[in-house]
């Protein structure tokens, strides 16, 4: 299995980023998803059932990918004001 991560951030986003993404139904300043799964595929389906995500955006951005081999830190989320 893997855990495959996206992550899109629009909060610098302008006019002059018209072909960013939209990777979410609801509107967002940062989206993150994490997802186990055996493929891509299957996580896409996996997240875009009923969840409000867009697999045709999430298509153009590139995921984390990470094996579940051994212990490790995934994800670390610090934010400031």
């Amino acid at each position: 299995m893997k855990v495959f991560l996206w992550r899109h951030n629009r909060k610098f986003h302008s006019w002059s980023m018209m072909n960013e993404p939209n990777i979410h139904q609801d509107f967002y300043t940062d989206a993150i998803a994490a997802v186990v799964a055996e493929t891509m595929d299957e996580a896409l389906i996996l997240l875009t059932k009923e969840h409000g995500w867009i697999a045709e955006e999430l298509q153009r951005l590139e995921p984390q990918i990470y094996e579940l081999d051994k212990p490790k830190v995934l994800l670390q989320v610090v934010q400031g004001n």
